[in-house]
């Protein structure tokens, strides 16, 4: 009961912790920026910056609770994104008093746009995420629980490219040429897998704790 107890505690974690970055990814998404990493500089939108924490949070709610929990855990950002997107909507009906430090202008040009990024983010976050689960449980059913680093990457660098391809394609289609579309694109992409492959280690080691924690065997999942 107590291990239950704790599962139960440690799921509630994951999926606040995965809510608030994939509602802060579209919070931020209208700023564009360039990373430099050294070996390469990225032009991406500065949503993509915690993006990959919330593929690395599917990722270890797939291996330690099952494909079923992990895809509730996809909706419920899904529909918090939504609410957010009403939120943002209702706070512009509303205009700013005079002594208000944000004012209307203010307000207008940093989220008018929030419902067309948060459109293609939904629409990319739905496709790809349940992409991601299916292709996990596909790889980790395949393997018979081994190999967790072709899973964990696979699994995250085929969604993250369908991901990425339909943000920037919904974002800016008609507004900007295919060709910085298809950079923006293959930047963004090329950012999300680098940080793909950085997390293996942390997912080995999310997993190994959790699996001794909860008491679980090697290829175990706590019952749904």
């Amino acid at each position: 009961m107590k291990k239950q107890r704790e599962a139960d505690f440690l799921y509630l974690i994951f999926t606040a912790s995965f809510i608030a970055a994939l509602v802060t990814t579209n919070l931020i998404a209208n700023k564009f920026v360039t990373v430099d990493l050294g070996f390469k500089s990225f032009q991406i939108s500065a949503g993509v910056l915690p993006y990959p924490i919330t593929f690395l949070i599917t990722d270890i709610l797939s291996e330690i609770f099952g494909k079923k929990r992990t895809q509730r855990v996809v909706m419920a950002g899904f529909f918090s994104s939504v609410f957010v997107l009403l939120i943002l909507w209702l706070g512009n009906q509303f205009p700013a008093i005079d002594a208000s430090p944000v004012s209307d202008d203010t307000y207008s040009n940093v989220f008018s746009n929030s419902w067309r990024v948060i459109l293609s983010s939904m629409l990319a976050y739905l496709v790809a995420q349940f992409v991601d689960v299916r292709i996990y449980h596909f790889w980790k059913k395949l393997t018979n629980g081994k190999h967790l680093w072709l899973r964990n990457n696979g699994s995250t660098i085929i969604s993250q490219l369908m991901d990425t391809s339909l943000v920037v394609f919904v974002l800016f289609v008609g507004t900007m040429s295919m060709e910085k579309m298809g950079q923006l694109i293959i930047d963004g992409w090329m950012f999300k897998a680098f940080f793909a492959l950085c997390d293996t280690p942390l997912m080995y080691l999310s997993v190994y704790i959790l699996q001794k924690w909860l008491g679980l065997r090697h290829n175990e999942e706590i019952p749904d």
